[in-house]
C-alpha cells in the first residue's frame, strides 16, 4: 500500500497548510466576486441605525425597526459600537435573522471589543449563515478604549495592520470557510492607503466630496468605499446648520487625524476652529430631504459606492422615524 494513503492523525502543519489553501481560496473570491456582490447588494445609500446615548433600544423594538426600514426601501443598514454596552455582531446576528434581503455591516466594529481572531470567525459565521447579507467595517478606535481594556493603543496604522494580520492567524478549530467584504474606517493619508493594500476597501466618515473624491484616486476602481455621512432634518435652514455645527463641533474640537484630514483638504485653522459655515455645508447634510439627498449624490458622483445616512438625535424611535420620512426621497 502506497505510504501517501495511509490514515494518519491531523497535525498542526496539516492544518496549516489547508488553511494556507483555504486563505488562497478566500483571498481571490474577496478581491472579485465578494466586492462586485457587496457594491450591488446593499444599492447606494444605506441607513445607520440610531444610537441611544442613556439605553440600548430592546431587540423587540430594533427588529421592527428595520422592518419598516426595508419596506421603506433601505437596502442596507449598518451599526457601531464602542467597548461594552453592546457587542455589533450579535446585535447583527439577531436583526439578520429577523429580515430577509437587508445587508448589515458594521460602521465600525472596535477593535478593542474582541481579538481579531474572534472578530473573523464570527464574520465568517454570519456570512454563512446570511451569504452577500454582511460587511465588517473595522476601526481603531481611541487610545481610552484601548486602555479599558488593558492594552496599549500604540501606533493606529500599525495597531490595525497587526490587527488585520491576526485575523489570519490558525486557530483550532478553524474558522468557517466564508468569504465576507472587509473595510477599515480611514481618514488620515497613511490608514486610507493601508486599507487599500489589505482589505477590500474604507469607510470614511463625515467627510466632504471632497475626500470622497481623493479616497477613490487613492483606492482605486477595484476597492468598496463606503461613506458616512452625517445629516440633520429641519425644514428651516439656518436652524439646520446650527445643529449640524454643534454636531461636527465634537469631533472638529478633538486633536488627531479628523481636524488634520481637514487640513490637508484646504481648510483653514480658522474653518475648523470656528467651525465655519463652509466647512458645516460640507462634512453634513443639513436642511429639507431634497438637500440631504443632493449632499448624497455628490458623494456617489465623487466615486464613493455606498453612503450610510446618519441621523442626529439621542432617541432610537425618532431617529428611525427620520430615517422613515427620508425614504421617500432618498430611496429610488
Amino acid at each position: 500500500m502506497d505510504s501517501d494513503s495511509v490514515s494518519r492523525p491531523t497535525t498542526i502543519d496539516d492544518l496549516d497548510r489547508g488553511y494556507d489553501r483555504r486563505e488562497l481560496k478566500q483571498d481571490a473570491m474577496t478581491t472579485t466576486t465578494v466586492v462586485e456582490a457587496t457594491r450591488r447588494a446593499p444599492g447606494p445609500i444605506g441607513v445607520l441605525l440610531p444610537v441611544s446615548v442613556n439605553s440600548t433600544a430592546p431587540v423587540d423594538v430594533q427588529r421592527e425597526a428595520v422592518h419598516r426600514l426595508e419596506n421603506a426601501g433601505y437596502r442596507a443598514a449598518w451599526t457601531n459600537e464602542v467597548v461594552g454596552g453592546k457587542d455589533a455582531l450579535v446585535q447583527l446576528a439577531v436583526l439578520l435573522a429577523a429580515t430577509q434581503r437587508m445587508v448589515f455591516g458594521t460602521s465600525i466594529a472596535n477593535i478593542w471589543a474582541r481579538p481579531p481572531q474572534t472578530a473573523h470567525a464570527a464574520a465568517a459565521l454570519l456570512s454563512q449563515a446570511f451569504p452577500g447579507r454582511f460587511v465588517l467595517g473595522l476601526g481603531v478606535g481611541y487610545p481610552q478604549q484601548a486602555a479599558s481594556v488593558g492594552r496599549d493603543f500604540g501606533r493606529p496604522v500599525a495597531t490595525m495592520r497587526d490587527y488585520l494580520d491576526q485575523m489570519a492567524s490558525l486557530t483550532m478549530p478553524p474558522a468557517p470557510d466564508a468569504a465576507y467584504p472587509k473595510i477599515v474606517g480611514a481618514t488620515g493619508p497613511k490608514m486610507l492607503a493601508m486599507s487599500g493594500e489589505t482589505t477590500d476597501g474604507a469607510i470614511p466618515i463625515m467627510v466632504p466630496p471632497e475626500y470622497t473624491a481623493h479616497a477613490r484616486q487613492v483606492l482605486g476602481p477595484d476597492k468598496l468605499l463606503v461613506v458616512g455621512l452625517a445629516v440633520v432634518t429641519d425644514a428651516d435652514p439656518a436652524q439646520a446648520r446650527t445643529t449640524a455645527r454643534q454636531r461636527a463641533a465634537g469631533p472638529l474640537s478633538q486633536p488627531g487625524t479628523y481636524p488634520a484630514a481637514m487640513t490637508r483638504l484646504g481648510y483653514s485653522e480658522q474653518d475648523i476652529s470656528d467651525v465655519s459655515d463652509r466647512l458645516v455645508d460640507a462634512i453634513i447634510g443639513h436642511g429639507d430631504a431634497a438637500s440631504i439627498e443632493a449632499k448624497v449624490r455628490e458623494h456617489l458622483a465623487a466615486g464613493a459606492d455606498h453612503v450610510i445616512v446618519m441621523t442626529s438625535g439621542t432617541n432610537f424611535g425618532d431617529g428611525v422615524d427620520q430615517l422613515a420620512e427620508l425614504a421617500a426621497t432618498l430611496v429610488v
